[in-house]
């Protein structure tokens, strides 16, 4: 499964990713609340349908609050740049096995091919 984070839903929204609507079609997708609600903060077309849809699809297992600090310090995730967000969906990405994590974020991205869970897809 591949968590795709707000980067890239972003960028598909803007202007259509295809990779992104083939693992859709694949059911390869997987979705975490934070990405659901960073979206929502953002100006969407047909606002409505769009948090239906994104509510509709499969969910990565959610770190607990203890897990993800549990990972900042055994992944040593401190001092990388990356939020509070970011250290959530790696956590959550590292105990839902074998979800992986895909993102155009600089920083989130070089931890997560650290981990080893960074997705390489177009």
């Amino acid at each position: 499964m591949i968590l795709a984070d707000t980067s890239i839903w972003i960028d598909h929204f803007r202007s259509g990713n295809t990779e992104l609507r083939r693992q859709l079609e694949f059911g390869r997708i997987v979705v975490h609340p934070f990405i659901i609600a960073e979206l929502g903060l953002g100006s969407l077309r047909d606002r409505a349908r769009t948090l239906a849809f994104l509510d509709l699809l499969p969910q990565v297992r959610t770190a607990h609050l203890g897990e993800v600090r549990l990972a900042i310090e055994s992944h040593r995730l401190y001092s990388l740049g990356i939020g509070l967000t970011d250290a959530h969906l790696i956590s959550s990405v590292l105990i839902d096995a074998p979800t992986l994590l895909w993102t155009r974020d600089k920083r989130l991205r070089k931890a997560a091919e650290g981990l080893g869970i960074h997705a390489t897809l177009n």
